[in-house]
């Protein structure tokens, strides 16, 4: 993924207003992120527990994403692969994660979840370029690439179905 700017950020955002854009919170350390090893970028919102955002290249453009953990299970409902990355986690290393759907259905409160690494450091997961404090990364008989390739398929589709 190429480097990012503040700006870029804040103006992918598809199921979210322009002005919920502007107010969320980004990364401080744009400059010192593995961009090279990153397939989207994914942070969690410091002052917002409940919220996480995902940035990821698509057809050439970039698209930004809200997630939420659902208030109603958050803490208590998980699952222990990532639907991503296939990287397994014990306790709540894997959340469900909701994302509001982009335009007219969104704004109707329709959304999409998702089993997502609660870190959101898939890329990094499937490189090994981050270890498990406990959980596997299964081996795998695929090479690293046709991984990665497989985790930017799974969140393609993801991303496919908040347009629908």
């Amino acid at each position: 993924m190429r480097s990012l700017t503040e700006q870029d950020i804040r103006g992918s955002f598809i199921n979210c207003s322009k002005g919920e854009a502007k107010r969320l919170s980004t990364p401080r350390d744009l400059s010192e992120l593995p961009w090279g090893d990153l397939d989207f970028l994914g942070w969690r919102d410091p002052g917002a527990p409940d919220r996480s955002y995902l940035v990821t290249e698509r057809a050439g453009e970039l698209v930004g994403v809200t997630l939420r953990f659902p208030s109603s299970q958050r803490g208590f409902l998980h699952r222990s692969m990532c639907s991503l990355c296939l990287t397994t986690h014990p306790g709540s290393g894997v959340s469900l994660m909701t994302a509001r759907k982009a335009g007219v259905a969104g704004r109707e409160g329709n959304s999409v979840g998702i089993y997502m690494c609660t870190d959101l450091a898939c890329s990094l997961y499937v490189r090994g370029k981050k270890g498990l404090e406990s959980g596997t990364r299964f081996e795998e008989s695929l090479t690293v690439e046709q991984q990665i390739a497989r985790t930017v398929s799974n969140l393609s589709a993801f991303l496919e179905k908040l347009y629908v």
